[in-house]
């Protein structure tokens, strides 16, 4: 065999092994896009033979209201525009189904820079897709009701306000609340509780008007922004006839429960500065609503001010919580849910208020958010947790020395002094960098992803891990994901212990847990409380877990009996 033939050989050889073998769905095709020549994984996808694919152009499996994107790519590479081109297209299998892929296309040239013919690779991103579009209609839904969420309706309130400001209309923000909806759950328990607002949020659609948006704000409370009034007059009678929609008591799993509410209105016109103001004023009109009286509704008016000096004093008084020691850090820890083996705590900040006793951080966390207290609180929390996780001492093991993670808020992670005050805590008390995790959720990540990612990189680079809260519930984008890399994502509660039964509900828990391992992240569930839940999770093989079947959150010197042992599940 001469050297020609013997090199004319392994270039087939080669060629088999980059093209015919390879793992990605390839094809060649000619000038007049007609295929010569597919792989084994392009026949696989598309669900055609080879014999069916030669000699002919790819409207036979392109989905109908696709056809022209390839025709589209083949024009820019034939007219020399560009020498590779890039795009998602959708095919219809020969067995019906629709796949979506993501194609990447090049034109090969001979020496005088003459097409020989095109080389496509692609990739079927079709589950990813339907991933996508899950999380992403999550990010903006309430996962319950399946009503807007406070993102989406806030984002439409911008846009009906400019609408407002442009045509001189007028519109309305009506807040809705449900009359003693804490003793539902107390006396029924969560479940029928949330039967019954998912049958609220039913019926109130009944009345929502098609140019409207009706929006879960969360537990027991809704928004309704109406669009185009001409009186207020019409926001009144808007907000009679949700409330005349619960006058009918509801029956389901055999109880029959009669729920009322109470109503906040604010109407505004083009004119009002400020959008942003119109749900706080709404809910200032709310507190009124039930002052007043039960079942009612208010209008706002500048005078109401009751609800704002109870705000208000909840914070001077935190101020004065944190002078004198009435704040303190309890520890929930986390366990590798193979062993139960504690691994870590998560911080959580405690306040015993001097009157009205325990008052939980949904309450005040919120309020110090609205001003500089929040980073004198997040200063607090950083310096006890990393003096607790001291205390605790470090085990002979070093890598299994029990980690702590700590809770950063929208404003302490835009503060610009947050990097130099951790180097500073860290330095002081001598903790090994990596036993400190910092916690954000998707949608603070998500406020400004650049100043996000230099943040995220800066503390790695200090080797400061950070993990992802509530993943599911906020933006959950694939892309930014891969992105932020987080070393830990913590599963939201909701997915671990759904509210409702349904045959979807496994199926997405093992998705996100899945990705995760994909990625190459610790994925964390948060909430678990009963050992079915436990069970579901080690067959998921989720490493890591916390909730009420292990512990709640104690203080620190009872966290520290815990370090290095297994904790054995409570009774449920």
């Amino acid at each position: 065999m001469t050297s020609a033939e013997v090199a004319l050989t392994e270039s087939e050889q080669r060629f088999r092994l980059a093209f015919e073998d390879n793992m990605a769905p390839m094809s060649f095709s000619d000038l007049y896009d007609v295929a010569i020549a597919v792989n084994d994984a392009f026949c696989e996808m598309v669900g055609f033979t080879r014999e069916e694919l030669i000699g002919h152009d790819s409207t036979q499996f392109t989905y109908p209201e696709d056809v022209g994107i390839t025709e589209g790519a083949h024009r820019q590479l034939t007219s020399k525009e560009v020498g590779q081109v890039r795009y998602i297209k959708r095919y219809l299998r020969k067995d019906g189904r629709v796949i979506v892929s993501e194609v990447s296309r090049s034109a090969a040239r001979d020496a005088s820079g003459k097409i020989l013919y095109f080389v496509s690779s692609e990739r079927d991103i079709t589950e990813e897709r339907v991933l996508t579009d899950q999380l992403s209609h999550l990010a903006l839904h309430d996962p319950l009701t399946g009503l807007a969420n406070r993102t989406l309706f806030e984002d439409r309130l911008s846009h009906a306000h400019a609408r407002a400001s442009r045509h001189g209309e007028m519109g309305a923000v009506l807040l809705l609340d449900l009359d003693d909806f804490k003793g539902v759950n107390d006396t029924h328990g969560h479940l029928v509780g949330d039967e019954l607002l998912v049958g609220i949020a039913r019926r109130l659609e009944q009345v929502t008007r098609s140019s409207d948006t009706l929006c879960r704000l969360g537990g027991d409370e809704f928004l309704y922004l109406a669009e185009g009034l001409t009186s207020t007059t019409e926001a009144e009678e808007l907000a009679k006839r949700l409330l005349a929609v619960l006058a009918e008591p509801f029956s389901f799993s055999g109880f029959h429960l009669e729920q009322h509410a109470s109503i906040g209105v604010v109407v505004w016109d083009g004119a009002t500065a400020d959008s942003n103001e119109f749900v706080r004023n709404a809910d200032v009109a709310l507190y009124e609503a039930k002052r007043q009286r039960r079942g009612g509704y208010a209008l706002f008016t500048p005078s109401m001010h009751e609800q704002a000096i109870n705000r208000f004093t909840i914070v001077q008084d935190l101020h004065h919580a944190l002078q004198v020691g009435e704040l303190s850090m309890h520890f929930q820890p986390i366990v590798n849910l193979t062993t139960t083996e504690v691994v870590g705590f998560e911080a959580l900040m405690r306040w015993q208020h001097p009157e009205r006793g325990w008052l939980p951080p949904d309450i005040f966390i919120p309020l110090a958010e609205n001003s500089s207290l929040i980073l004198d609180l997040g200063y607090f929390a950083l310096r006890e947790s990393v003096a607790a996780a001291i205390s605790w001492g470090q085990l002979s093991d070093q890598a299994r020395s029990p980690y702590v993670t700590v809770n950063l808020s929208a404003h302490q992670f835009r503060d610009p002094g947050l990097v130099p005050m951790i180097e500073e805590i860290l330095r002081t008390s001598g903790l090994a960098h990596e036993r400190l995790i910092l916690e954000i959720t998707e949608s603070v990540a998500l406020l400004d992803v650049i100043e996000t990612l230099s943040v995220i990189e800066h503390l790695k680079r200090l080797g400061i891990n950070v993990a992802l809260d509530d993943f599911g519930t906020g933006f959950s984008s694939l892309s930014y994901l891969v992105l932020l890399n987080p070393k830990i994502i913590k599963i939201d509660r909701y997915f671990v212990n759904p509210p409702n039964d349904s045959a979807h509900n496994e199926t997405l828990l093992e998705t996100i847990v899945s990705l995760g391992d994909k990625l190459q992240m610790k994925m964390l569930a948060e909430g678990i409380e009963t050992q079915p839940q436990l069970d579901l999770l080690r067959d998921l093989k989720c490493e890591l877990g916390q909730g009420y079947l292990f512990s709640p959150a104690v203080p620190a010197d009872q966290a520290k009996t815990m370090v290095g042992g297994c904790l054995a599940k409570r009774n449920q």
